[in-house]
């Protein structure tokens, strides 16, 4: 074993796919990538999610206490790493990155056209966002796109890198 930089262990626990977080406050939709989530309920479906004090989403998350988590797959790549690299306070996204927002049924932000799944939030947990930046999603309606039967994912690994959903596996489980 070698020491490695506690600075480095987020590049080995990532906890899934790069998605794309959507707000809409005061008539100005957004996009902002994001991999810093999780599952933490099946039913109803709640996900806990890290949004920075930074990030201009922020402010329209905390003051509507709504989003759509868009899932896109690896042919958005680049797409992705550019939404990343900007700050919807200087531009709007979605026009300058070539990203078709959709209205969705549930919330004002809206869907991401491209991705392959969308899922529609309300907040409902927020005595962790002042400490940890971290608010807790219910997904109140989701959307597949069946043209896109097989996906493959991004996930951050830090510093431009990714790695892309590969092989699967099916192992027995008494899991339902």
């Amino acid at each position: 074993m070698k020491d490695l930089p506690l600075a480095e262990v987020y590049q080995l626990i990532e906890p899934g796919p790069v998605v794309l977080l959507t707000t809409s406050h005061r008539g100005h939709a957004n996009v902002m990538a994001m991999s810093w989530h999780m599952m933490v309920e099946f039913t109803p479906p709640l996900i806990a999610c890290i949004v920075s004090q930074g990030d201009f989403s922020f402010a329209a998350l905390r003051a509507t206490r709504e989003c759509v988590i868009a899932i896109p797959a690896v042919d958005l790549a680049e797409k992705v790493v550019k939404v990343g690299n900007c700050s919807g306070r200087d531009v709007d996204k979605f026009a300058t990155i070539g990203l078709t927002p959709r209205p969705a049924a549930r919330v004002a932000a809206p869907l991401v056209n491209e991705c392959f799944a969308n899922l529609e939030c309300r907040v409902v947990e927020t005595r962790l966002v002042n400490r940890f930046n971290l608010f807790v999603l219910e997904v109140v309606k989701a959307w597949r796109d069946p043209a896109q039967a097989a996906p493959r994912t991004i996930h951050h690994h830090g510093y431009g890198t990714f790695a892309v959903d590969g092989d699967t596996l099916k192992l027995p489980s008494r899991m339902p």
